[in-house]
């Protein structure tokens, strides 16, 4: 993947009109996810933030289905994370960093999940905040997401990933250079 140039991280209103309109009506069909939290006031927030809009924007064309998940009022910021289903089907196969894609002599993937993540302006969700997404559902049932990872085992060429299987969220690990067809990266973005 290309590294976008950051001027180009806007959207045309028409653009704009889409994502607000695909968030809106996800906002809507999962209300349990959100209670007491009021569209008006994501919109509000969204359309003061336009480069925040545009990396939502990219969640969704990746396949990401981002849906609000909570609030912060420390920060009085929204808290979005990818809802898919399974991990986002368009990053996928993956390595873990840019540091295990440059370890890697042969049969290199495309690009890494940190590397991604970073283009489009999201955080990669931790072992915490991918349990919490599992209480909202059932997700990764056919495929895995790599979350962030200890330095200690990163140090150790590792890296951690999580699923759910048998109704339980596991977390496994693997070399962080590894890369798979049903694994990705599911993000988070606070607005």
């Amino acid at each position: 993947m290309k590294k976008i140039n950051s001027s180009k991280k806007k959207l045309s209103p028409k653009q704009t009109e889409d994502v607000l309109g695909t968030l809106r009506a996800r906002f809507e069909k999962n209300m349990n996810q959100h209670k007491d939290i009021n569209w008006d006031k994501v919109q509000a927030k969204l359309e003061s933030n336009p480069e925040k809009l545009w990396s939502l924007s990219e969640m969704e064309r990746t396949g990401g289905e981002p849906d609000v998940v909570g609030y912060d009022k420390k920060t009085d910021e929204y808290i979005f994370y990818d809802c898919s289903e399974e991990s986002p089907g368009g990053r996928r196969s993956l390595c873990y960093d840019r540091k295990a894609l440059d370890a890697r002599k042969e049969h290199k993937p495309k690009n890494s999940a940190f590397d991604i993540a970073d283009e489009i302006g999201i955080e990669i969700l931790t072992e915490e905040q991918y349990r919490e997404l599992q209480k909202l559902g059932n997700f990764d049932t056919k495929t895995s997401s790599w979350i962030i990872t200890p330095p200690d085992i990163r140090k150790l060429g590792g890296a951690l990933f999580c699923d759910r299987r048998y109704n339980t969220v596991f977390v496994y690990h693997n070399g962080a250079d590894s890369y798979y067809a049903a694994r990705g990266f599911r993000g988070s973005l606070r607005v």
